[in-house]
């Protein structure tokens, strides 16, 4: 059973120690993950033991299947649970469209994609609105002023449509400029950072964990487990791809985040303490983030209910600091992927 803890220093929210990440559920062949995603009826029950086992904070966005992802994550907690017993996350920023203003973080998309979102989610509010990246973080996003998205966001917490705000990967210094600038203004500041954060992609320990650890933020990293590479579903090399995911059109955005000489080798080692422990590497990869004072709730994605068990179990592993040691020791900077664009 997963424990309650804290959305970090700056808010009075409790989320479970780890978070479903919702990106995989939708409707089957529309949106970029559409190859792999799962329909509300093979989701529930994902959903049903979520929720037995103390997982209550879910994450979507509205890009996930263009839609089709808070349809199916809204109808099925709307079906199971009552609304103040879950925590709902969703993101704003992607491309909704090839219309001018269906992207970004303009006032007119933050306001319209959040009415967009409830709509789809079936619900009068989400808890935590996560801006899907900076605002001149994503290539084919308008420019806008950063005053006038942390204003926009600030009003749609104020109309009571979202009650706490959080953030996605970004350099720490443009995250702390917008917290500056909200702070500034008498705005909500950011609860959260949602950052790019596992054994083979260390490079945020450099800046914004320890921003976020000082400042009492929150984090809640993405792909902790490597889009599977950490779970052993690449068998040592990107052409042996063992999944639906690893083995479709996603291996290709895998390849682009992951570039580290060491990842396989690294993997390899998550692989050898699981067997020592008697564990599966998913629950390693996934312990060892956990194990971190300074992590909330990793976001973690699964297909059936036994991987969800699995890494639910992984939240009660200790690991020595022998074992963190023999983790990480194999680890070497790499280039950070906010420079090429594409985190």
């Amino acid at each position: 059973m997963l424990n309650a803890v804290p959305l970090g220093q700056r808010s009075g929210l409790k989320v479970s120690e780890l978070c479903l990440g919702t990106m995989n559920f939708g409707q089957p062949g529309r949106g970029h993950q559409g190859d792999w995603t799962l329909g509300i009826d093979e989701a529930r029950p994902i959903f049903e033991k979520a929720l037995e086992s103390g997982l209550f904070y879910f994450d979507c966005a509205d890009v996930y299947g263009l839609g089709a992802c808070e349809e199916v994550v809204g109808a099925l907690l709307n079906e199971l649970a009552r609304r103040e017993e879950y925590v709902l996350a969703t993101k704003v920023a992607m491309p909704m469209g090839r219309g001018a203003n269906f992207s970004g973080l303009s006032r007119k998309h933050i306001l319209e994609g959040v009415d967009a979102s409830l709509k789809r989610l079936g619900h009068d509010y989400v808890d935590h609105l996560v801006i899907h990246r900076h605002p001149h973080g994503v290539a084919v996003n308008p420019d806008v002023p950063i005053e006038e998205t942390m204003e926009a966001l600030n009003d749609v917490v104020k109309a009571g449509k979202v009650l706490y705000l959080g953030a996605s990967s970004m350099w720490a210094w443009q995250f702390a400029e917008l917290q500056h600038v909200a702070a500034q203004n008498g705005w909500v500041q950011f609860v959260s950072m949602q950052n790019h954060y596992n054994l083979i992609y260390r490079e945020e320990e450099r800046e914004m964990n320890p921003y976020c650890a000082n400042a009492g933020i929150a984090l809640t990293p993405w792909s902790p487990l490597a889009r599977g590479i950490l779970a052993g579903s690449y068998q040592g090399s990107f052409e042996k791809g063992s999944t639906a995911r690893s083995s479709g059109r996603d291996r290709v955005r895998t390849e682009s985040l992951y570039r580290g000489e060491a990842d396989f080798a690294i993997a390899d080692r998550v692989i050898e303490l699981a067997e020592r422990l008697g564990k599966k590497p998913a629950q390693i990869a996934i312990a060892w983030l956990i194990n971190k004072p300074e992590i909330t709730s990793p976001i973690v994605g699964v297909s059936r209910v036994d991987q969800l068990d699995e890494l639910i179990d992984a939240a009660s592993i200790e690991l020595s600091d022998e074992d963190n040691m023999f983790l990480e020791e194999l680890y070497r900077p790499v280039e950070n992927l906010l420079s090429l664009g594409t985190s």
